[in-house]
């Protein structure tokens, strides 16, 4: 399937649709996805939603004066819902984009980026049964899966991730064993008399940054 083209000028969505595929080239190698962060965010989102309904409902059928009391619950019981929403989203959730289980080793996956740099930021938490906890962070720029025209190439994101994620290695040898990530062709400036599209999205050199450390 042809994947959609994007602004390359846009980090968030350069951002989102990048994180849309890390889950699904996870889930097509047989990683176990746990989608409890998103149950819990839905739950408390349509729990606000139905409470909203519920009390507009009783005052249009019931009037003012015979529905103000639980009125008044029912406005603390939406605005508590949706501040503990916001809590589990900022405070919990954190940018968690992938949490599941490939054999005995559970992986958690968080992504961000700088406002002001279009980088890719992933933090990254394993932990394989019986062992320590290890967490670990790494960066690479969005030019090494989008090309200039704005279209994401799936090979070298999936390389790059395989390459230095080792649950992901372990799921995926062939793409980890590759010595060099693919990037997608950008066409040379002078060719075509103007600014590279992606001049705001310069490479960096080397497969990415990434440090990392036991817990």
């Amino acid at each position: 399937m042809t994947t959609p083209k994007i602004s390359v000028y846009s980090l968030s969505d350069l951002k989102n649709t990048t994180d849309d595929a890390l889950p699904n080239y996870l889930n097509s190698i047989k990683f176990k996805q746990s989608h409890y962060y998103a149950d819990v965010r839905l739950a408390l989102g349509y729990s606000a939603v139905i409470i909203a309904a519920i009390t507009f409902y009783a005052d249009y059928k019931l009037g003012w004066d015979a529905t103000k009391f639980w009125t008044l619950w029912a406005v603390i019981a939406y605005f508590i819902l949706n501040g503990a929403l916001t809590y589990w989203i900022w405070g919990v959730e954190k940018g968690t984009i992938f949490t599941g289980d490939y054999n005995n080793t559970h992986i958690s996956i968080a992504s961000s980026v700088n406002k002001h740099k279009a980088i890719y930021t992933l933090q990254v938490s394993h932990n394989e049964l019986g062992k320590q906890n290890q967490t670990m962070k790494l960066s690479a720029p969005f030019t090494r899966w989008f090309d200039s025209d704005g279209y994401f190439v799936t090979k070298p994101f999936q390389q790059w991730l395989a390459s230095e994620i080792p649950p992901i290695a372990k799921a995926d040898s062939q793409k980890a064993s590759k010595s060099t990530i693919e990037t997608p062709k950008q066409p040379d400036a002078e060719d075509h008399g103007h600014k590279k599209p992606d001049d705001r999205i310069k490479a960096a050199s080397g497969s990415g940054v990434r440090s990392r450390k036991a817990k």
